[in-house]
């Protein structure tokens, strides 16, 4: 077993750093100068291995990355999908400070601008909180795997000396993908590895089981301490887990005893302690049970000007300017970091709502200062939504930009960001000369499960979606997958509704027959879009009848091989022209065949998906076959 030795604490002086290059100015002057802003790379992305899954080495950190849960938010992925190449037994164990971690990458190659072009990286999405700077997240929780200066080419708009809290940044952890010749070799991976001291060529190859001349060939002959570099390996080498320190503090030697009367005293300092914790616990009780009347008694207000003011509208009055004064400020009071946009502002962006902006349903495209968004128009029934996206911010998950309240036609608007690429649905199922391959497709699934697996682990109370759909799942320019309309969405599970809603071909059976909401519906439904990306068919046909019922009794029962040979007959035609591994597919139909249990408790969690999935990915492809180089096939 391979053991990747430790570098040095992330917490470096920066005097200790000034000093390395003092002492040292003939080496810095033969040095070429760091990497600041990232990697260029081929902006077409068509047939040049863009975009692709890779890892990052990460090492765990006191005080806030020593559990897989941390860290995974911090780089948008799940436990598992850590835990699994990182040789980590349990995806909950704490971790020891420097255990050594692969963090899988999605890569792709983004144009930024004519000055910088495009540039290689992962786009992350972070969330600043107070103290935050592009510098101290770039350099300490991210570990130097970007740098601030990338960070701020990346977000224009953000001002990096006047960061507002609570506003999202993207930051661009560095990668590369593989090409043409590394694929040739079976370096079919690009470590993002960032150099310590002291390291040199041989080393990180030893340490990765890498070749010296494969990796000067990846990357710069000279680099230096704290750049992003990128070692080609065939395989992941296996990590070794570093025992955690969980020993108690040795024992006070007799001379240290405390007498009798030392005793008494910590006794009763103990005592009045705990009793002024005690009453600061009640404090704090009694204050959170004040907060959470007062938040009833402002969204009962909400409620009632909402319902008073569909009445006005029923009868063609216009509502108050008091009342439309007082309704803004409530909701502006919870959506405190959203942008407010005027009435006026999103008609002119829209053309007056045309027709020919129309992108799907009641959501119209439109730009403002020179950014295009998506903007759903909806009755004064958009509070719920609201207070469930002010929860959530994940990099799966489309992103609401911010409001609009148009008290004179009683509608509120949405404003989210704009996914260029359209749904899923689209890419599947509407005439396109183009469709994904099975690699691309594969990479959809798990971009999705991430973002369920986000609503259904890391929100209080949970998230249900209650509409997961192919054309509620959208495809930026990366081709990276989005989950959009959380219009049904529901904070809070197993509860009973009589108010069945949702889409024909996707609704859990017992939510069909007793309305009962659980995030095992939206697991449901998830297996209805796998199967829509293993046969390329509708979730249901022109006769009314559901896909999942016909492939579920179509995989019950028969031996590995009379199902492999079902499977073909059942596969997309665009996919059988593709190498990838029948392996693989059988593991995600797999998958898919779990997520459509009838019994709703037999139903995998999405961490469980999200790691089942992953391996899956891992099952082979045939990297020379040139159709897996682009994410595209053509469809005829």
């Amino acid at each position: 077993m391979m053991r990747i030795r430790n570098s040095i604490p992330p917490h470096l002086p920066l005097f200790f750093f000034l000093l390395l290059h003092l002492f040292h100015p003939s080496q810095a002057q033969d040095q070429i100068q760091p990497n600041t802003t990232g990697y260029q790379c081929p902006a077409n992305q068509t047939g040049s291995g863009y975009p692709c899954r890779t890892y990052a080495f990460y090492q765990a950190s006191a005080p806030n990355f020593l559990d897989l849960a941390s860290i995974g938010d911090l780089f948008s992925v799940s436990r598992p999908m850590i835990a699994q190449p990182s040789n980590i037994s349990s995806p909950n164990s704490t971790l020891a400070p420097n255990q050594p971690l692969f963090v899988p990458l999605f890569c792709s190659c983004n144009f930024i601008n004519s000055t910088f072009g495009a540039i290689s990286y992962a786009n992350l999405s972070y969330t600043i909180k107070k103290g935050d700077t592009f510098y101290q997240v770039s350099s300490f929780s991210y570990r130097n795997l970007t740098t601030y200066q990338s960070v701020e080419v990346v977000n224009p708009t953000l001002i990096p000396t006047n960061l507002t809290i609570g506003v999202s940044a993207v930051f661009p952890v560095f990668c590369k993908c593989p090409n043409t010749t590394q694929l040739r070799n079976g370096e079919n991976i690009l470590i993002s590895y960032v150099v310590q001291p002291n390291d040199n060529v041989s080393s990180i190859a030893t340490m990765f089981g890498s070749k010296p001349q494969s990796i000067i060939d990846a990357n710069r002959k000279n680099f230096r301490e704290f750049d992003t570099i990128f070692v080609p390996v065939s395989r992941l080498p296996v990590l070794t887990q570093l025992p955690v320190n969980t020993s108690a503090p040795p024992a006070s030697s007799p001379a240290a005893s405390v007498t009798s009367r030392d005793r008494t005293g910590t006794v009763r300092g103990l005592a009045i302690g705990l009793g002024i914790v005690g009453l600061l616990l009640i404090l704090v009780l009694g204050l959170w049970v004040y907060r959470e009347a007062l938040f009833k008694d402002k969204l009962a207000v909400v409620v009632g000007d909402e319902e008073k003011h569909k009445q006005s509208f029923a009868t063609g009055t216009k509502g108050s300017k008091e009342a439309e004064a007082k309704l803004m400020a409530n909701v502006s009071d919870c959506l405190d970091k959203y942008r407010v946009f005027g009435y006026e502002e999103l008609r002119e962006a829209t053309n007056g709502f045309d027709q020919r902006c129309l992108i799907l349903g009641s959501v119209y495209k439109g730009t403002i200062d020179g950014e295009v968004y998506a903007i759903k128009k909806m009755k004064w029934n958009a509070y719920e939504e609201l207070k469930i996206l002010q929860k959530v911010n994940h990099g799966n998950l489309v992103k609401l930009e911010g409001f609009c309240i148009d008290d004179d036609e009683a509608n509120c608007y949405l404003v989210y960001e704009y996914v260029e690429n359209g749904s899923l649905y689209s890419w599947l199922h509407e005439d396109r000369t183009e469709r994904l391959n099975w690699k691309m497709r594969l990479h959809v699934a798990i971009d999705v499960a991430n973002g369920l697996q986000y609503i259904h682990e890391h929100t209080r109370p949970r998230v249900v979606h209650k509409d997961i759909k192919s054309s509620n799942i959208l495809l930026d320019a990366n081709m990276r997958a989005k989950i959009a309309n959380f219009g049904l969405a529901k904070s809070g599970m197993n509860a009973i509704t009589m108010h069945i809603v949702g889409t024909q071909g996707y609704i859990a059976p017992e939510y069909l027959a007793d309305g009962v909401v659980s995030t095992k519906m939206d697991v449901f439904s998830f297996g209805v879009v796998l199967l829509e990306l293993i046969t390329g068919k509708e979730a249901i046909d022109d006769r009314g009848n559901p896909l999942w019922t016909t492939v579920v009794r179509a995989f019950e029962l028969g031996s590995d091989q009379e199902k492999n040979k079902r499977l073909r007959e059942w596969l997309d035609s665009s996919l059988l022209r593709e190498t990838c591994s029948m392996e693989s597919l059988r593991s995600v139909l797999n998958v898919a065949l779990a997520c459509l249990h009838k019994d709703p408790t037999k139903r995998p969690s999405m961490v469980d998906v999200v790691y089942a999935l992953s391996k899956s990915e891992d099952s082979g492809f045939d990297t020379s076959d040139d159709t897996m180089d682009s994410p595209l096939v053509s469809a005829r």
